[in-house]
């Protein structure tokens, strides 16, 4: 396969993304970011579970 027909298929293959509105349903940014921000906030009352001084 030479990068030519290489380069031609990634084009085709993008041209078809678009066509289907290009996003995925299941990566919504405000559900990743706020589980991303429910497990920082989980290690971090673990951590200072952890942590304590006597």
């Amino acid at each position: 396969m030479s990068f030519h027909s290489a380069a031609a298929q990634l084009v085709t293959l993008a041209a078809e993304g678009e066509e289907h509105g290009g996003h995925h349903n299941s990566l919504n940014p405000a559900v990743t970011g706020g589980g991303a921000l429910v497990v920082l906030l989980l290690l971090l009352w673990i951590t200072t579970r952890f942590n304590r001084d006597r």
